[in-house]
């Protein structure tokens, strides 16, 4: 006999499941009884938000769906700071948790764990949360999951299962076959007066978000079709290489960028919300559209909030982009003006390489020199110093290679528990994984430092690099930019060093370059994490000299 349990945990191994995170409770137990024996790998995180971002994390680097077996009660409110981080910018993500038996629900009676209404609670950071009546609903809940994973807007699932419903017997439903949904087509009504704007525009640009993440051969090849400039969002970024003529970064907040941007007669936003974070990071308003907008999102009520478009295209971006291609080579095109394309990304390009400070020249610095020793590098990134830099004077070679909590929901403590997914998920061409990087500052790190052991018994080898800063330094320079009297930023810190030696891992303090390259060699031969601490004056003076 299969409990619904059991069954699950099958269907989970068709839908082509290799990876869940978890910590094993008394009312999740019976979830454990069919992953003993099946191919799926476990990770126990130390708190329920650590397994939502190592499901993010996971499902940026690898574009499969995270999932997480999570407890009743405490361990669906730990979640849910992760599966905001994960609504917000889109990310694939499976919440399977128990729930009081069916007779038991929102009785108040006091049981363990016991919430009024937890999908109610988690619907609000959730695609769809659905509780499970019966073992027979299963393969159809996860078919919704699914499809929305595979053809839809990805954002997290949750599906609660009733302590009775998982023991129930489910043995027929082991012949579930799964869902394989294909992503929607480009209309080709829309697609031909797109191409008609496109082809006669004297001043194209191309905004691409993380939508478009999986369409980056053929959005470059469009620009270069075109000789538009492309501008990427955080989550996009790597979708054109850094040599890239035509790139001109993730700067969108900048004046010289928004000034680029109101030049454009015809822009092509793909993928993106065209939100806050990603263009207006100053939260003070200014980045505008004159030109004509043409909006291609898989989801239609994306494509009109924020800019309304001219034109709209609702359709899986890299169908999209090939469709317009198409059309775009059979027609023929508007003579660009020479001061537009490769020329003008060129000027901004330089514009803005002279305009950098020296903190963040120092910064970049830092960047660089990691890339240096790692040029397969992923960057996970919390909300610090080094990561509000390199959104901006960054750029990797590839896609999936640099993303973090700055933007979007903006948690804090994200970038360790991801980074760990991210390994997990992350695969180069070889078939190796590449190596992962935790950029987190000493504010962000005490709200997931446990979790390095975490990567100790996974055998991680994540390296997290910690920019010390004794504190909440962005936001006390925010509080006195607005004459506020700081309170509550100049927090203790511990001695990490020690710390993440005592959680079993390997730790120093490097104060200079030389010593930066030397402790990032040594880190990718061990098998384990690697914490590098970096004192935010020291390497300001090292890079100085």
């Amino acid at each position: 006999m299969a409990t619904c349990g059991e069954v699950l945990v099958k269907l989970l191994e068709n839908y082509g499941v290799e990876q869940v995170f978890g910590i094993p409770g008394v009312h999740t137990v019976e979830l454990y009884r069919g992953l003993a024996r099946s191919s799926i790998n476990h990770v126990t995180p130390r708190h329920e938000q650590g397994a939502g971002f190592m499901a993010d994390g996971y499902a940026r680097t690898s574009g499969k769906p995270g999932v997480c077996f999570i407890i009743t009660g405490p361990g669906m409110t730990n979640i849910t700071t992760a599966m905001g981080q994960a609504y917000a910018d889109s990310i694939p993500m499976l919440v399977i948790s128990s729930v009081q038996s069916r007779s038991q629900l929102g009785g108040g009676r006091g049981k363990l764990h016991e919430l009024p209404n937890q999908s109610a609670l988690v619907g609000g950071v959730a695609a769809f949360s659905h509780t499970l009546m019966s073992a027979a609903e299963l393969p159809v809940v996860l078919a919704r999951a699914f499809a929305l994973f595979q053809a839809g807007r990805p954002r997290p699932v949750h599906i609660e299962i009733p302590l009775d419903v998982l023991v129930e017997e489910a043995d027929e439903l082991l012949a579930s076959l799964p869902v394989n949904i294909d992503r929607a087509g480009a209309a080709p009504a829309a697609v031909a007066r797109m191409s008609e704007l496109l082809a006669t525009a004297q001043r194209p640009l191309i905004l691409a978000g993380g939508g478009a993440i999986d369409a980056a051969p053929e959005l470059t090849r469009l620009a270069e079709l075109l000789d538009a400039p492309v501008a990427l969002t955080i989550n996009a970024k790597g979708m054109l290489p850094t040599s890239h003529p035509l790139l001109i970064g993730s700067t969108q907040s900048l004046v010289a960028t928004r000034a680029l941007v109101a030049e454009a007669d015809v822009v092509l936003a793909i993928g993106t919300e065209l939100a806050e974070t990603d263009y207006d990071v100053t939260f003070a308003g200014g980045f505008e559209i004159p030109g004509k907008l043409l909006r291609i999102d898989i989801d239609a009520d994306q494509t009109v909030r924020n800019y309304p478009p001219h034109v709209a295209l609702v359709a899986d971006s890299r169908n999209a982009a090939q469709a317009l291609l198409s059309m775009l080579t059979q027609k023929p095109l508007a003579e660009r003006r020479n001061d537009w394309g490769q020329v003008r990304a060129t000027r901004l390009r330089n514009e803005l390489a002279a305009s950098w400070d020296a903190p963040t020249l120092a910064q970049t610095r830092f960047l660089e020199t990691v890339l240096h020793e790692l040029p397969d590098a992923v960057f996970v990134g919390d909300s610090t110093q080094p990561v509000y830099t390199g959104n901006l004077t960054f750029n990797p070679e590839r896609p999936r290679r640099w993303f973090n909590a700055s933007t979007g929901y903006g948690t804090l403590g994200y970038a360790l528990p991801a980074a760990i997914g991210a390994w997990l998920g992350g695969q180069l061409d070889n078939g190796a994984r590449p190596p992962v990087v935790c950029l987190i500052g000493d504010g962000g790190l005490q709200f997931t430092l446990p979790e390095l052991a975490s990567a100790v018994e996974a055998r991680v080898p994540v390296i997290v690099l910690l920019w010390n800063n004794q504190g909440y330094e962005e936001i006390k320079k925010y509080m006195v930019n607005r004459a506020i009297e700081p309170v509550g930023v100049d927090i203790y810190t511990p001695d990490f060093v020690a710390v993440a030696k005592g959680l079993g891992c390997a730790a120093q303090a490097i104060s200079s370059i030389d010593e930066l390259r030397a402790a990032l060699r040594k880190a990718t031969d061990r098998q384990g994490p690697t914490l590098i601490e970096i004192d935010q004056n020291q390497w300001m003076q090292a890079v100085a000299q």
